[in-house]
């Protein structure tokens, strides 16, 4: 499986809350742009069930696996550990577990930070919201690693 390539993301990173709930408080989506990648979400990630977060604020949309279970070594969010991989936040920023190695990817090229929270236990990484249509390209690449990561399958 391929892991993440991702450009340097422009710009500082934005300021996010430092305790829970961990939000994004600065350099927020627009509103089409959120929309637009919860819609790619909904069509793309057809094995996962859409309900509200076990996890998350009031208001994100999250993704779960109801009818599998993630591969050997995968840990998902929690509570659970085995069934949400990924939520939007109202503010367009989201949560997701992601491979160590797309962690490190993420984090080294600026496009998200650890949740204040994070363990080995605790895989829990926060993708900044895009803000343009470039930087939508790239958080759906990265909830796509997210996908791969939670069943072990490429999108498609």
């Amino acid at each position: 499986m391929t892991a993440l390539a991702l450009p340097t993301r422009p710009g500082d990173r934005p300021e996010t809350g430092p305790a829970v709930p961990h939000v994004q408080l600065s350099q927020n989506s627009p509103d089409d742009v959120r929309e637009r990648l919860t819609r790619w979400m909904t069509e793309n990630l057809r094995a996962a069930v859409i309900r509200p977060s076990e996890i998350s604020e009031p208001g994100a949309l999250a993704f779960f696996l109801d009818d599998a279970r993630p591969p050997d070594g995968a840990v998902l969010l929690p509570p659970r550990l085995d069934a949400e991989f990924v939520h939007v936040h109202t503010d367009g920023s989201l949560h997701l577990a992601l491979s160590t190695e797309d962690q490190d990817e993420l984090v080294a090229k600026g496009w998200g930070e650890p949740h204040p929270l994070y363990s080995p236990t605790v895989n829990v990484m926060m993708l900044y919201g895009p803000r343009t249509e470039e930087e939508l390209r790239v958080a759906e690449s990265v909830v796509a690693a997210s996908y791969r990561y939670a069943t072990g399958h490429d999108l498609g």
